[in-house]
């Protein structure tokens, strides 16, 4: 099982992608000079996804501006915290609000809505 990382920075570590996403999709129309239709096609797509790129950096920006600060007990600096249960962005601490929640194993599945009681 990978690592988790925390949740507004697997955000703007997707729209990052999106960025470079799109900037290949054009680069790669530059190669079909020959065949406007389809540069012209490769090129809308690799801005769309730039432009989706700029909405999820916008959503991702507004979230945080609602997220709740805390400071982590173990590296002592602020991070923000997204749902039940985070990690630190520093030191990737495992964090919660929820005192029910507090010397159990981590696990991301606590965010849903399924595992709320």
């Amino acid at each position: 099982m990978k690592p988790y990382k925390n949740k507004i920075n697997r955000i703007r570590t997707f729209a990052l992608a999106l960025i470079f996403i799109g900037i290949v999709i054009m680069y790669v129309g530059i190669y079909f000079r020959n065949q406007p239709i389809v540069m012209v096609i490769l090129m809308l797509l690799g801005v769309l996804a730039i432009i989706g790129s700029t909405g999820v950096y916008a959503w991702i920006g507004l979230l945080s501006m609602k997220t709740v600060p805390v400071e982590c007990p173990n590296c002592g600096k602020h991070t923000k915290m997204l749902g039940r249960v985070d990690i630190c962005m520093h030191c990737n601490e495992p964090l919660t609000m929820d005192r029910s929640l507090e010397g159990k194993e981590f696990d991301q599945d606590y965010n849903k809505k399924s595992s709320q009681q």
